[in-house]
């Protein structure tokens, strides 16, 4: 992977979770189609490209056929609109903005830059009111903040007002396994997802079964070596390989990677549900109610506080729990290089062959760790590793989400001209449509449809892929979700993260002061959007202080969890599951409305 020196903003995750070379920071394609319609010749063509579907050749040709002629009043029309470069997206930008310009006679240029110039490109087209672009693919990660400014169009509106005269019929909204990523509380949808990928664990499977180690492991732990279900086990491993097995091969092993840099990296290393995994928050799916995994406190639609004092949970026991956790098993488990490491940096180190474990592993690098002639695969052409659900930490209650999940989704913004808006949402609806979107899964491997996951090519695929069907297939997936509805404002709080947390992994802090910072430093951040009134009926209202101890009191009386006491004993007994028999306890048939071709 590169990683590249931005001008300003934040900097994110997604700006390096493509390990092809990209050539410059922006990357455009701009189709000049033909301003007529499209000929049965240049249906049958993108046809034949887009395969495998899970339409009939013939649905297919239906649904092509409906967005040539919805498109008709916008025809010679240039319509420009922005993503962040991924794998997915650029399958996108260079072969769906051309079949859609062919198709349609839109002309189409599709962006692909980092993902934090989209947030800053998007926050200059909210606070101008300028039309910056017609149409946006960005995180849903800012649902709190789209339904709050009160800027963003609701879909669920357009699709059956203004826009039902170019809504897809055949779009199936019900089909997307993330369509509650993008509704708010208003229950309203205003992001519909585009592209997905979860943080999960990674581990060696090969290493895993070897009969030698289980026995060794057993022998010392009195339970199986396996897919841990708990931080303790995950500890346990990460020791066993690092300071038990320590060779294979003649080759230095350890039982564990992540990286330390202070560095705006570090920030997504938690806000991506680092601290729901400890146990943090409260339980609800997608995202704790009242109190989140980001540990704000959310009553009705207001933000009322992320600091214990004020019935919040980011610096409380579970969330200084996790970061303790986190800085442990780095300087005792992974190697020492990884404590000066950005998240660019650590995320081939997996694929080097002399990592036994890692727990938090984005899925937007199966299609890296399946080339062929690495270390960590196969001569047959499958994996040597696997990846499952993340175990818990100590504080994790049965309910709660348990990892984060990217979704990248379709926004449309009241600033954009209405004619210009309708022509991008027929783009849009295109690229996750049914004809198009199973083999652009096929492409990135960021699924969006239920259909697409039990597609008969998948299973045929999934050997391969080490576990990201079975995954997608199973029941933990509904655990694994994006940001939510309590961050008010993501680009302004998600920046705090890195500055205040990189204090602890640099050890200028300890794990409490660093989450008493952060707590302080997200409350001051609602405190003056509360002041400001620029979000009206759901924008922050914070509660005064209190004691700890009056809010420890009151989650026991009022039935939910955040936040909680400080436990006890915070490493109870390890906990395994083979994973062979784990992903055969999983339903082997789809839900039955995605049976239907």
């Amino acid at each position: 992977m590169r990683q590249f020196r931005r001008r300003k903003g934040p900097l994110t995750k997604n700006s390096f979770l493509t390990m092809s070379s990209v050539a410059a920071l922006a990357v455009s394609f701009t189709v000049s189609a033909p301003v007529r319609a499209a000929d049965d010749a240049t249906i049958q063509k993108w046809i034949t490209e887009f395969q495998p579907s899970t339409l009939s050749k013939d649905d297919q040709k239906k649904e092509l056929e409906w967005f040539a002629k919805a498109a008709e009043p916008f025809k010679g029309m240039e319509i420009n609109v922005v993503s962040e470069t991924i794998t997915t997206h650029e399958y996108e930008s260079q072969t769906l903005a051309k079949a859609f310009s062919e198709l349609t006679g839109i002309k189409l240029k599709h962006d692909i830059i980092q993902e934090g110039d989209v947030v800053e490109k998007l926050q200059t087209q909210m606070q101008s009111g300028k039309n910056v672009y017609d149409g946006w693919i960005n995180d849903s990660d800012l649902i709190g903040t789209h339904f709050r400014y009160g800027q963003t169009i609701a879909l669920s509106d357009y699709m059956t007002g203004e826009g039902k005269d170019v809504t897809d019929p055949m779009l199936d909204v019900n089909d997307f396994i993330g369509k509650s990523f993008g509704t708010a509380p208003d229950g309203k949808l205003y992001q519909l997802p585009d592209q997905q990928f979860a943080n999960l664990y990674w581990f060696r499977y090969d290493w895993f079964t070897n009969p030698d180690y289980k026995a060794k492991f057993k022998a010392k732990y009195g339970y199986e070596l396996g897919v841990p279900v708990n931080w303790s086990a995950y500890e346990d491993i990460a020791e066993f390989f690092t300071n038990d097995i320590k060779e294979i091969n003649g080759v230095k092993v350890y039982g564990h990677m992540d990286y330390g840099k202070k560095d705006p990296s570090l920030g997504w290393r938690f806000t991506d549900a680092w601290l729901s995994m400890a146990g943090n928050g409260d339980k609800g799916i997608p995202n704790g109610l009242p109190v989140d995994e980001w540990g704000i406190r959310m009553e009705g639609c207001r933000p009322v506080g992320s600091s214990v004092e004020r019935g919040g949970d980011t610096n409380g026991p579970a969330a200084v729990y996790s970061i303790t956790k986190y800085l442990e098993w780095m300087k005792k488990y992974a190697p020492p290089q990884a404590q000066g490491m950005t998240f660019s940096e650590s995320g081939p180190v997996p694929a080097q062959g002399n990592i036994a474990q890692q727990m938090f592993w984005y899925t937007a690098f199966t299609a890296d760790m399946v080339k062929p002639g690495i270390a960590v695969m196969n001569a047959d052409g499958t994996p040597k590793w696997r990846m499952a659900p993340s175990p818990h930490g100590s504080y994790w209650k049965e309910g709660m989400k348990l990892g984060y999940q990217d979704a990248g989704s379709l926004t449309l913004l009241k600033s954009t001209p209405a004619d210009r808006r309708k022509a991008a949402w027929l783009y849009l609806q295109f690229i996750v449509s049914k004809t198009v979107s199973l083999k652009k899964s096929h492409v990135g491997l960021t699924f969006i449809r239920e259909s697409d996951i039990w597609d008969k090519s998948f299973t045929e695929r999934a050997p391969k892929l080490g576990g990201l069907i079975e995954f997608y297939r199973s029941p933990a997936r509904v655990q694994w979700t994006p940001t939510g509805n309590n961050v008010p404002d993501y680009p302004k709080l998600a920046q705090l993260w890195w500055q205040n947390i990189g204090d602890a992994s640099s050890g200028a802090k300890t794990p409490q002061q660093a989450m008493d910072a952060l707590a302080a430093a997200q409350d001051s951040v609602m405190e003056r959007l509360e002041k400001s009134g620029v979000q009206k009926e759901c924008g922050p209202k914070l509660h005064k202080k209190e004691s700890a101890e009056y809010w420890f009191a009151k989650a026991q009386k009022d039935g939910t969890i955040a936040p909680q006491r400080k436990l006890a004993n915070e490493k109870p007994k390890g906990e395994t599951v083979d994973y062979d028999t784990l992903i055969k306890s999983w339903p082997a048939t789809p839900p039955k409305r995605a049976e239907a071709k």
